[in-house]
C-alpha cells in the first residue's frame, strides 16, 4: 500500500484541525459550566509558579498523561480560567511529574514491602 504526500499532509491538517476545535469546545463548555468557582480554585493553586508547578506534577501523576495535562491546563488558558504566566508553572510541573512517574515505575517495591505493610497496619489500628 503506496501512501502519497498529499495525502499525509490533507490528514496531518484535518487532525490539527480537529484537535483546534475540540479545545475550543472544551473551552467554551468550561467556561460554561465551571464559572468563578473554577477561577478562584485555579487562582489558589497557580498564584505562585511554585504551586503551578506542584499542580501540575500532582495532576501528571494523577492522570498519567503529562500531554493530558497540557491540553487541559491550553483549554483553562483558552477560557479564560488561567493566565499564560500560571499555564507556564503548571505544563513545566506536567514535564516533571512525567519523570517522577518513571522514576516511580522503576522502583523495586519488593525491598519495601515490609515497611509499607508496617506503616499501613499501624495506620489502620491507630486511626
Amino acid at each position: 500500500m503506496e501512501v502519497s504526500i498529499t495525502q499525509i499532509i490533507f490528514s496531518f491538517l484535518g487532525g490539527l484541525g480537529i484537535f483546534l476545535y475540540g479545545l475550543k469546545v472544551m473551552g467554551d463548555g468550561l467556561q460554561a459550566s465551571a464559572g468563578e468557582r473554577l477561577r478562584d480554585i485555579l487562582n489558589k493553586f497557580t498564584s505562585n509558579p511554585l504551586l503551578g508547578v506542584l499542580a501540575g506534577m500532582i495532576v501528571t501523576i494523577l492522570i498519567q498523561s503529562s500531554s493530558g495535562t497540557t491540553v487541559i491546563t491550553i483549554g483553562l488558558v483558552t477560557a479564560g480560567f488561567m493566565t499564560l504566566k500560571q499555564a507556564i508553572g503548571v505544563i513545566m510541573g506536567a514535564n516533571i511529574g512525567t519523570t517522577v512517574t518513571a522514576f516511580i515505575i522503576g522502583i523495586d517495591l519488593g525491598e519495601y514491602a515490609m515497611p509499607i505493610l508496617a506503616v499501613g497496619a499501624f495506620l489502620i489500628f491507630f486511626f
